[in-house]
């Protein structure tokens, strides 16, 4: 049986022994602060509330399944990156991660910036108000289209990522009259530890331009070069679900020379650095996350340690937290449909939902805690699976987990460390209608976006 060393699935695919799982936890009706958002506890009842609201209110309400988000705990943790890198930097929401228009607005009530690598993404940031200026726009392969409305609404900066779109970039600009901020993507070679198709820094994958070979020094040059562009910085992204700095710190050290480099051959010396995303959040209880305070003092330390050793004055330093701002808030609630015990195995459980609402298990191997959060038991821990109801033999939610044995068909369970990648990738696979996300708060719940109807779907299909 495979399993992940990491919480976003095995570099190396290892296989332990069948039967290698973790103890049961010594009570399975105790909810790990570290991985559930907030405000989520259990009340007099022994039913799990979130925003002062239980969540068998909440099936009635919105039905199931549905991902239902701490709106004081998003907000909290906006504030807790913008506190602390402070005014000397910058923190970029990735939007990848969720985006929705009432996202948009408390990113920009609570002070962040955002970080968009789409036209969707964009028009959704500008519709809800977000200023163009504190938009970046990231993406491999940027249509002339997404390039000219970028640059046309002004946005902050569009992060380079070949030497086609640093030319792409500066025709339009010029045939609209601007000058773009723009920052270039280097990939340092450093291999993160974390799932293959989430390290985003070695050089063979499809982001960036690669330092070695002297690819993003000529990059560097062909910016400069080009009246339409203004070069701000570098950019550089090593992976997601990373809790090592060492990555951090190989990538710094490798982006300040490159900045060295620079100010040799062309006497510029660029103003910033971006240094992406990608912390991790707590998924299970073995998860061990830093909090934003510790990750961003180490990133200025090394910094500005490589900046002194190059004589180069320290640039502005930017982050893309998306993640680790959204990924703890929310939790999937779910209906249990059948239990299924397979002696000498396991026991399925299968729910009302699976892979298309949240695909990273399947993509990823990736890990995730499960609770019965309709009432409390005290039965015997029970080793089981949860999986959904689509027509797959890989649509697994949690792969190994501890359930009380009486769990049964009718009760709710709530995965939880689901803001991040789950609504953003969900699928209509089986024609399955995308769960509507809701914002909980001070004992109110409201949609922010609604579950998909069949006539969502009809209207596409012409016919």
């Amino acid at each position: 049986m495979s399993r992940s060393a990491h919480p976003a699935g095995p570099r190396h695919a290892d296989v332990l022994p069948e039967g290698h799982y973790s103890a049961p936890p010594a009570d399975l009706n105790q909810l790990d602060p570290k991985v559930w958002a907030r405000t989520v506890g259990r009340d007099e009842r022994g039913v799990v509330t979130v925003g002062g609201i239980g969540v068998d209110a909440l099936q009635r309400e919105f039905g199931t399944p549905a991902y239902f988000l701490d709106e004081d705990d998003f907000r909290a943790r906006c504030r807790a990156w913008a506190d602390a890198f402070g005014k000397d930097a910058d923190v970029f929401y990735a939007g990848k991660a969720f985006l929705s228009r009432a996202v948009v607005r408390w990113l920009k009530e609570e002070g962040l910036n955002l970080d968009v690598c789409s036209g969707g993404e964009l028009s959704t940031a500008l519709s809800a108000g977000m200023p163009a200026e504190r938009i970046a726009f990231h993406g491999n392969n940027k249509s002339e289209e997404e390039i000219r409305r970028a640059v046309e609404v002004g946005v902050g900066r569009i992060v380079l990522d070949s030497f086609q779109e640093i030319v792409r970039v500066a025709h339009v600009a010029q045939s609209l009259g601007k000058r773009q901020r723009v920052q270039i993507r280097v990939t340092v070679g450093v291999e993160a530890h974390t799932h293959e198709f989430i390290a985003t820094a070695h050089e063979d994958q499809k982001f960036g331009i690669a330092l070695a070979g002297g690819q993003a020094a000529e990059a560097v040059r062909r910016a400069l070069s080009l009246d339409g562009l203004e070069l701000i910085g570098i950019h550089s992204h090593i992976g997601s679900q990373i809790f090592d700095m060492a990555g951090f710190e190989v990538s710094a050290r490798r982006v300040v020379q490159l900045l060295a480099d620079v100010r040799d051959e062309h006497g510029v010396e660029l103003p910033e650095i971006d240094l992406g995303g990608g912390l991790g959040i707590a998924y299970t209880s073995d998860d061990d996350p830093r909090e934003p305070h510790d990750i961003a003092k180490a990133l200025s330390e090394i910094v500005t340690r490589e900046c002194e050793a190059a004589g180069l004055a320290t640039p502005r330093i930017s982050v893309e937290p998306g993640r680790a701002i959204v990924g703890p808030t929310a939790f999937t609630l779910y209906e249990v449909g059948t239990v299924k015990p397979l002696e000498g195995l396991r026991t399925y459980v299968s729910v009302d939902g699976g892979m298309s609402d949240n695909i990273r298990t399947a993509l990823y191997d990736a890990e995730y805690s499960v609770a019965l959060v309709s009432r409390t038991s005290d039965a015997e821990p029970m080793l089981v699976r949860v999986v959904g109801k689509h027509c797959e033999s890989g649509d697994i939610v949690v792969r190994d987990a501890f359930l009380p044995a009486d769990v049964a068909p009718g009760d709710l369970l709530a995965v939880p460390a689901t803001g991040a990648y789950c609504r953003s990738m969900a699928s209509n696979y089986n024609h399955a209608l995308r769960p509507p996300v809701v914002a909980v708060r001070d004992g109110e719940a409201r949609v922010i976006v609604r579950r998909e109807t069949e006539e969502d779907l009809l209207r596409l299909d012409v016919g």
